[in-house]
């Protein structure tokens, strides 16, 4: 079972009490008070039991898979296979299946020695040798090639362009491999508006320039998330046409990553019924917009860089009012966690300068800043982490090192309205007026 989001009651010097709440932090939790009497309202994904033994249904789900023969089937008479996993960014236990998904490709006649596990990096940074073991599992990292991509176009393969102009360029052994299996996390996604199924092609194992012009289809699309009918979503799927996919497996965790939902077979049937399974646990339904909305990604690997924690704010930002404030509590222990992010932030001296710049010509990395800055034109955020107060300051943000007295001062006025977003990178606010 997900562990629910507790308030509990503490006792103030003067006979009163107050509501206490702790919040994921990296590795850890951090604690806050608000006075009782005011309004406070908790706002998390909805909670579901837990796959209490998860390899079961794995085995399960890869012999009776949705719209498509199991996967050993699939895989007789095969050379080779490329299984594209997420990186560690991602709450994707990869671990947990691919064990069983190898000894499937074992059964139909596949070696060890032709199946290869790749990353699915994107545009993010490389994983270290100890992050692949972790990602892989020590028992498959021992026994067949673990790698990470690479968005280099000599790593990359040019199979057509899109009827939007993105260049097809995808990793030249996924491409190349003879049984092609992407597996993901699904949840709702503020750019392409949900995660899992093609995107673990596309972005995860393509170009930098494939990426880029993908991405970029952003500035003239607007994505509700949990939708897949946007350009962006459509643009990825053309790729399929060139590369498919012959497998997919993808799950649905919560942010202890505890198995909810595993969707296996093919990807447009697999993934759409995993799609709207996601949706009805992570998309909940608010009937109002709060003063102060206090949020965490819900601890590391969602908040372990401010380019992941950013969509928490967004999340956040879709629950407060116009005008009102965020307090993101974000460990960022990695920082920025994108170079060309840091760059533009520490280098360019406007940010609505970047922006003018971003709107004329797409910057992967930079656009993030372009997001921050239509969250700061709504909501003022505050930023609880790791990172030099300085850094946080340049961000767009007002730094905190004690949480505690920045929510008293927010706390001053006894009308202010409060939510606590502890999960908010799982959490996407609906308000329900809007949609009917």
């Amino acid at each position: 079972m997900a562990i629910i989001f507790e308030i509990t009651h503490t006792s103030l010097p003067k006979g009163g009490s107050s509501l206490q709440f702790e919040l994921p932090y990296g590795n850890r939790h951090v604690q806050f008070r608000l006075p009782d009497a005011r309004m406070v309202e908790t706002i998390h994904y909805q909670f579901r039991q837990a796959v209490s033994d998860p390899l079961p249904q794995i085995r399960k789900a890869l012999l009776e898979p949705i719209g498509s023969p199991p996967l050993a089937e699939i895989a007789k008479g095969r050379s080779s296979a490329a299984i594209v996993i997420s990186d560690s960014s991602r709450l994707n236990p990869s671990h947990l299946f691919l064990e069983e998904m190898i000894h499937h490709l074992n059964q139909s006649g596949m070696k060890d020695s032709q199946i290869t596990v790749i990353v699915a990096l994107g545009m993010h940074r490389k994983q270290t040798a100890e992050e692949l073991i972790r990602l892989a599992g020590p028992a498959v990292h021992r026994r067949v090639r673990v790698i990470n991509h690479s968005p280099h176009p000599d790593d990359c393969v040019y199979l057509g362009t899109t009827s939007r102009g993105t260049p097809i360029e995808i990793n030249r052994l996924v491409a190349e491999a003879d049984l092609r299996i992407a597996t993901g996390n699904i949840e709702p996604h503020w750019l392409a508006g949900i995660s899992g199924g093609v995107k673990a092609l596309v972005p995860g194992v393509a170009s930098q320039r494939c990426i880029e012009r993908n991405h970029a289809l952003s500035l003239t699309s607007q994505v509700s998330p949990g939708d897949t009918g946007n350009p962006l979503h459509r643009d990825m799927e053309e790729a399929l046409a060139k590369v498919p996919v012959h497998f997919l497996l993808n799950t649905v965790v919560d942010h202890q990553k505890n198995l909810l939902g595993i969707f296996a077979g093919s990807l447009q049937q697999a993934h759409a019924q995993g799609a709207a399974f996601a949706n009805e646990v992570f998309k909940v339904s608010v009937t109002r917009e709060y003063d102060v909305v206090i949020a965490s990604p819900g601890g590391w690997p969602k908040d372990a860089q401010l380019y992941q924690a950013v969509k928490t704010l967004q999340n956040a930002s879709a629950a407060a009012k116009p005008g009102g404030t965020i307090v993101l509590a974000a460990r960022c222990e990695e920082q920025f966690g994108n170079g060309v992010f840091q760059h533009w932030v520490e280098t360019v001296q406007d940010r609505q300068r970047i922006v003018r710049e971003l709107n004329r010509n797409f910057v992967l990395g930079a656009h993030k800043i372009k997001t921050i800055d239509e969250i700061l034109q709504k909501q003022k955020v505050y930023l609880f982490s790791d990172m030099p107060a300085p850094l946080v300051e340049l961000s767009g943000f007002h730094a905190i090192s004690n949480l505690q007295e920045t929510i008293d001062r927010l706390a001053d006025n006894p009308s202010t309205s409060f939510a606590v977003m502890p999960f908010g990178a799982l959490t996407f606010p609906v308000h329900a007026k809007r949609d009917s």
